[in-house]
């Protein structure tokens, strides 16, 4: 059967992002939101965002980057990410933003895949992005420092004021605001999703999707709570998510604006300097991935600080056990709720609602205006209480992908459901996730296709063959290579030459920290393809031996 929502229908404005967030003729606020968490003197309100977001828009027409193309950012986390972010969508453009970890490579084949106009690079990353653009064929001069304070050209690159409008110039500009259709159907963002085969795709989103999610997250985050959205008690937030991921952009992109909630955003994560800012700043709210849970949980750092101010936490983007969660309420005191979702869902579709205290490890209820169907391999509906995989149907659900029709068809019905990958199984309308039938390996809550490391390996010269499966070692799951190698290297090659190698090939969270293995064959099907159910059952062998041996890096 087809589950519903067992809350009504949201009445979800059709609009544009920039008239759903500052509606015509409403005050805008000139209270701080945005605050740099080292430096609490450099902050934003949403009036200065504004003014930024418009300057930007005017920038951006000057170059001539049409309506519907892209424009790509690289940077760590900074107040100024919201700022690229409204003005790249409002006006729109195309928003995409870069993992700042990426390599040469990694970089070279997002600016391909988007066919991007204009990069906004911040300096620490600048001489990267000019690597990456080299290969690439990008122009030199379509790059920008995206910097949070005035800076003088860095290896011939300008800062971005130079290219945005004057603020006399922007207090007389005006956006268009998008009729209905115009809002399901205009990419507002370009964010990247590892496939189970292949590179990463990138997932459209659309205006009208991210109006939608943002709505339906402030519902559930409110729902049951004795107060409403619009008198809840103050909040302060902390932004440490990756703003080029959609849950970082969700939030404090979008719902902070929205319920006008300050977030204190890190620029790079470090586990004491989290512990500090919640403590300083006396943070109420976390979003989180479970990794962050296991620190809370385990790193003996945590009992040097005064946490006592953290009163709800969100944990998405990976399965939490019951257990660290209600390890994490008892310690703590604090509210700790599931949510389930991926980037083709825009972020979220299944959240527990934080009127209610859950300690059974759901991920929670349907979010409003949101259908969903449990079917099995043979595309059978599955009865309540037995396990199938999830297909989604909502407001929320993406376009599709970006420039690739067959990976769109494969994933998307005509009727909009979209096939997600994940198992879960149904009890009164409560979720819990049990499996994940694609191959996809979640390090921190970013997703590592199992193809793309298979393929960086076999560019070894001494590896005939490789599989990659993940391993969960401490709670908490890594890449793990089993590898063939060919005659000639046998017994000369060892496990960090492989690690070694694959450092200057992949970002950081895809590097083989679950180890590497020598195999004499990698397992396959006749057809060729491997077969990953057999590496999977290696990886669940092995943890118990690796766990007393590797400390996972926490």
């Amino acid at each position: 059967m087809v589950y519903k929502s067992p809350f009504p229908d949201l009445d979800i404005p059709k609009t544009d992002v920039l008239s759903y967030l500052f509606p015509e003729g409403q005050p805008v606020s000139d209270e701080p939101i945005w605050f740099n968490s080292n430096d609490t003197r450099e902050n934003l309100s949403p009036k200065q965002l504004l003014q930024w977001v418009k300057r930007l828009c005017l920038g951006l027409d000057r170059l001539g980057v049409k309506t519907g193309e892209v424009a790509m950012i690289f940077t760590p986390n900074q107040i100024f990410v919201p700022v690229t972010y409204l003005g790249i969508v409002g006006s729109r453009r195309v928003f995409s933003g870069s993992n700042p970890a990426y390599t040469v490579q990694e970089m070279i084949y997002q600016i391909q895949n988007t066919e991007c106009k204009v990069i906004l690079a911040h300096p620490s990353l600048t001489k990267h992005a000019l690597d990456a653009a080299e290969g690439a064929g990008f122009p030199k001069e379509r790059i920008f420092q995206l910097s949070e304070h005035p800076t003088r050209p860095l290896h011939g690159v300008k800062d971005w004021r130079e290219m945005i409008g004057t603020p006399q110039e922007a207090d007389a500009y005006q956006w268009k605001p998008m009729t209905p259709e115009e809002s399901v159907s205009t990419v507002a963002t370009v964010n990247y999703s590892s496939g189970t085969t292949g590179l990463p795709k990138g997932v459209c989103v659309s205006h009208a999707n991210l109006i939608a999610n943002a709505e339906q997250h402030i519902f559930m985050k409110y729902e049951g709570k004795p107060f409403g959205r619009d008198n809840h008690p103050p909040e302060r937030w902390i932004g440490f998510l990756p703003l080029y991921h959609a849950y970082g952009q969700l939030w404090c992109c979008l719902m902070c604006i929205k319920l006008q909630v300050p977030i204190y955003v890190m620029k790079k994560f470090g586990y004491e300097g989290f512990l500090r800012v919640i403590q300083d700043r006396k943070i109420t709210h976390l979003q989180v991935a479970p990794p962050i849970l296991v620190m809370l949980a385990k790193r003996p750092e945590t009992a040097k600080y005064d946490l006592s101010s953290i009163t709800d936490v969100l944990c998405g983007a990976a399965p939490l056990s019951r257990e660290l969660q209600n390890e994490i309420m008892r310690r703590f005191g604090c509210q700790v709720n599931q949510g389930w979702g991926m980037t083709e869902v825009t972020c979220g579709a299944l959240m527990v609602p934080f009127g209610i205290k859950d300690d059974n490890g759901s991920v929670g209820m349907l979010m409003p205006n949101v259908e969903l169907l449990l079917l099995d391999d043979d595309g059978k509906e599955v009865p309540e209480g037995q396990p199938g995989e999830i297909f989604v149907r909502g407001p929320n659900i993406c376009l599709g992908y970006w420039k690739n029709e067959r990976a769109t068809t494969e994933s998307l019905s005509p009727d909009g459901w979209l096939k997600t990958g994940d198992v879960a199984v149904m009890k009164r309308d409560w979720f819990w996730i049990v499996d994940r039938k694609k191959e996809l390996i979640k390090v921190n809550a970013l997703q590592v296709a199992p193809a793309e490391l298979e393929a960086v390996l076999l560019e070894h010269d001494d590896i005939a063959d490789a599989g990659c499966v993940g391993i969960t070692l401490h709670s908490e799951e890594w890449p793990r290579a089993y590898v063939a190698l060919k005659d000639h290297a046998k017994g000369k090659i060892s496990e960090k030459d492989i690690q070694g190698w694959m450092k200057g090939k992949v970002a950081k969270h895809k590097q083989l920290v679950g180890g590497v293995v020598f195999i004499d064959e990698v397992p396959k099907l006749a057809s060729g393809k491997i077969i990953r159910k057999l590496l999977k059952e290696w990886s669940k062998r092995d943890a118990p031996i690796l766990e007393g041996k590797v400390k996972a890096r926490l």
